[in-house]
């Protein structure tokens, strides 16, 4: 079989799942796998367990006690701070799939969420529950498991009001068919877990209806230098693993990449120097997607090793894009700030500044 790019949360941690369930004795709220403490362990790590942690920062703690009532769970922050990831892996370990998912976006529709219609079979047979087509929210709520819901101020008001029934009731109403074929009340274990993006605010804001039925748990970047450079470390030898890439990024060549992302991002440098900030999101993901184009771009176009020039190569597609703007501000970050730091690393990074000049 082809092996899939990028497996589930579920199936990438089948055996620690597994493993947390055999050993698992603490109290668990109805229709959940594993309990609080479990998916905690889960989500944050347990050394004694032999669990790394996948998460950075407390937050996940809040959201099970959320999950574990009957608001639904939304969470904010800047674009890349693993909203998506904390979401999946929570769907994973409380009800064994991530995959009742809904991309927001301003193309997303009511049927998309709720149901559709076998429209031949509509047509033969008027409506009935065999021409029902079940999306994820009609999934979740007859199972009993969680539904996700991915940048939900994407969508269009009145398509994000579908869900206050729903969240108020816990009821979903097919009003096409009759009895209680028409209605599909929420099993235990059932919740929504929402994300929103804080650069999206304003775009299609949530009515305050909406608001108040979710819990919101705010996702920020990552404070610490060395707790970035070990996740980015991580996250980026498993994807060039994965991409047949068998060497993984040097130290020195990680400690240019996620410096330059953490000061371009916070507009600060690390001694405490105010630089400029750019538009982009320089998030942690972007750092481990970067990471991931500097291992790829060293072995098959060079059969070599990374290196910091080839930092500086991969960083403008990611950091620039195309804000002409962006190219001036990161022009002087290297002028002011990359050209005063010590260190062959940081020399070579300098010397290559004159992609930016292309």
């Amino acid at each position: 079989m082809t092996e899939r790019q990028r497996p589930p949360a579920e199936e990438l941690y089948t055996e620690e799942l597994a493993n947390l369930a055999r050993q698992d004795r603490g109290p668990k709220p109805p229709g959940w796998r594993l309990s609080p403490q479990a998916i905690r362990s889960f989500i944050m790590g347990d050394e004694k367990l032999g669990i790394r942690a996948k998460i950075v920062g407390q937050s996940s703690l809040r959201c099970l006690v959320t999950l574990a009532t009957n608001r639904g769970l939304m969470l904010v922050g800047e674009p890349g701070t693993a909203k998506s990831l904390l979401s999946e892996l929570l769907a994973a370990a409380i009800c064994g799939t991530s995959t009742l998912t809904i991309q927001g976006s301003a193309a997303t529709t009511e049927d998309q969420i709720r149901y559709s219609w076998n429209y031949a079979l509509l047509l033969a047979e008027g409506p009935t529950p065999k021409a029902l087509v079940p999306a994820p929210l009609y999934h979740a709520m007859k199972r009993g498991q969680l539904c996700r819901f991915e940048e939900i101020t994407r969508c269009p008001l009145e398509v994000q009001d579908t869900l206050l029934s729903v969240l108020s009731d816990r009821v979903l109403a097919v009003p096409e068919l009759p009895g209680e074929d028409g209605l599909v009340f929420a099993t235990q274990g059932f919740n929504l877990i929402a994300t929103a993006n804080t650069r999206d605010r304003g775009v299609n804001e949530m009515s305050a209806a909406l608001k108040r039925r979710f819990n919101f748990e705010t996702v920020f970047p990552i404070d610490d230098l060395k707790t970035e450079l070990a996740l980015v470390k991580r996250e980026s030898e498993r994807w060039l693993k994965n991409s047949g890439v068998p060497e993984p990024l040097a130290d020195d060549v990680l400690e240019v990449l996620v410096t330059t992302f953490r000061e371009l991002r916070a507009g600060l440098t690390e001694s405490g120097d105010a630089t400029d900030r750019l538009s982009t999101p320089m998030s942690t993901a972007e750092a481990v997607s970067v990471a991931i184009s500097v291992g790829v771009r060293a072995h098959f176009l060079r059969q070599d090793v990374a290196n910091p020039a080839d930092v500086v190569e991969c960083l403008v597609g990611a950091a620039v894009k195309d804000n002409s703007e962006d190219r001036v501000k990161l022009k002087r970050y290297f002028e002011q700030r990359v050209s005063k730091r010590k260190g062959a690393h940081w020399k070579a990074f300098f010397d290559a500044r004159k992609v930016l000049e292309k």
